[in-house]
């Protein structure tokens, strides 16, 4: 009799997921043959790691749909650093730094916390309702955002509306891929992210060379209008592989709060993305403040730090497939921080160049990662986006208040001490999450071989 498989070591670092789960009992018969077994479980079962696709047309229009909602959600999030300088120097300079990096920290923060919301819905099947929401909301925001004179209309439109469309959004897309890739789920999962910094590219550059020409409010609606256009995409495109359970999952795993990796995980979340986007938000106004670089070639700085986290999406997920998606979260987010503190050297332009592009590589691999990672930390998949949605709630807390408090770090743009003070706060919150998440590693590790024994 040939031994059934119940497991799978993943992305070949013996960490062990279980992902055969049945919600229903395991009855085992011999055929006539007496060859293999046969299981019997309820029609809702997570499927086993050899039943998944790991490729093929539908996986990979999946993976083409998801990338849309991640260009459509964080792309917009990457962009806001020419928001934040056009908001400083035109429409909101009355406002201070730390009040307009507010918008684009809510915004973040909305579209992780949003996750407490749309994982466990995505666990209960409203994938559809869910892509259709978050996409209205998101396209409305836009608009509403074309239309608004003061700080209050922006925050409720762009930081708000927006937001809250892009929660909707971003978990469930990620967490479709896992139901359709295992031993490619790591790369699947970089390729989806890509779409982030391909977005934040895009929208960068159109929105800088479109508002001197036909004003901030057309520039922002050309952004809606492309939006409404793509998000047909992932309607069309996505669909989950595996049904619901019958019974209602709870909002909230209480058991993930025994689970020692798990909360460390989470934990060093918390300052690893506290200090994470601080550049994608004032690198364009250092710049400019302290001459490394022209109004026009500071435009472009944004697009260069995503342009890099294009590649620090790809390739160290590639890489993850076979060391492991949390030895190379902790090994991206160590660099990150350790890049982070040559920031304090930057004096020139092709120094500032240089940092963007490489700062957006290790930012790239540190955003895309965790959600393979949180994988080999959830034993039962049919509780992925439960989890998923409690880990990106602690990276919603530290996104609404990272940027802020660099903004209230940098109480006056030409202090030089107050710049200093800004990269300090960035570089060594994010080294103090890299340490977190090797920490994490071994934790999983040492339960990993008790459980073996």
């Amino acid at each position: 009799m040939e031994k059934e498989k119940g497991s799978e070591n993943d992305s070949s670092t013996g960490s062990q997921i279980g992902t055969e789960i049945f919600e229903g009992s395991v009855d085992r018969t011999e055929d006539a043959d007496m060859k293999s077994p046969q299981v019997t479980a309820t029609p809702l079962a997570e499927p086993k790691t050899s039943d998944v696709p790991d490729g093929g047309l539908v996986a990979w229009l999946q993976v083409l749909g998801a990338f849309v909602i991640m260009l459509a959600s964080w792309g917009l999030i990457n962009s806001f650093g020419v928001y934040q300088t056009y908001y400083e120097t035109d429409l909101l300079r009355s406002s201070t730094s730390s009040d307009i990096s507010w918008i684009g920290s809510l915004q973040g923060a909305l579209l992780n916390m949003g996750g407490l919301v749309s994982g466990p819905l995505f666990d209960a099947g409203h994938f559809r309702a869910l892509t259709i929401s978050g996409s209205a909301l998101v396209v409305l925001g836009l608009f509403m955002t074309s239309l608004c004179e003061t700080y209050w209309q922006v925050l409720l439109a762009q930081g708000v509306a927006v937001g809250v469309g892009c929660g909707l959004l971003f978990l469930p897309s990620a967490a479709i891929l896992s139901q359709y890739f295992a031993r490619r789920r790591a790369l699947a999962l970089g390729l989806q992210s890509s779409g982030s910094p391909v977005g934040g590219i895009v929208f960068s550059i159109l929105f800088s060379r479109l508002q001197p020409r036909i004003g901030f409010g057309w520039a922002t609606r050309v952004l809606a209008f492309i939006l409404l256009g793509l998000l047909v995409v992932p309607l069309v495109c996505m669909r989950p592989r595996v049904a619901p359970p019958r019974h209602k999952r709870a909002f909230f795993d209480r058991d993930a709060i025994r689970d020692v990796p798990f909360m460390s995980f989470a934990i060093s979340a918390l300052p690893s993305f506290m200090g994470m986007y601080v550049p994608f938000f004032y690198l364009q106004l250092f710049a400019l403040r302290r001459g490394t670089a022209s109004a026009d070639l500071a435009a472009y700085l944004v697009t260069l730090l995503n342009a890099g986290s294009v590649f620090g999406r790809i390739l160290p997920n590639f890489v993850a497939d076979y060391l492991g998606s949390m030895n190379m979260l902790a090994a991206m987010t160590l660099g990150a921080g350790i890049l982070a503190f040559s920031w304090l050297g930057v004096h020139d332009l092709g120094g500032t160049i240089t940092f963007a592009v490489l700062f957006g590589f290790f930012n790239g691999g540190v955003a895309s990662l965790p959600p393979s990672a949180i994988v080999t930390l959830t034993p039962d998949l049919g509780r992925l986006g439960t989890r998923m949605g409690m880990l990106f709630a602690f990276i919603g807390i530290a996104v609404l208040v990272g940027t802020p408090i660099a903004g209230a770090i940098l109480k006056d743009v030409d202090d030089d001490g107050a710049w200093k003070g800004l990269i300090v706060y960035c570089a060594t919150t994010v080294f103090i999450g890299g340490l977190g998440f090797v920490g994490t590693q071994v934790l999983h590790l040492r339960r990993v071989r008790n459980t073996k024994v």
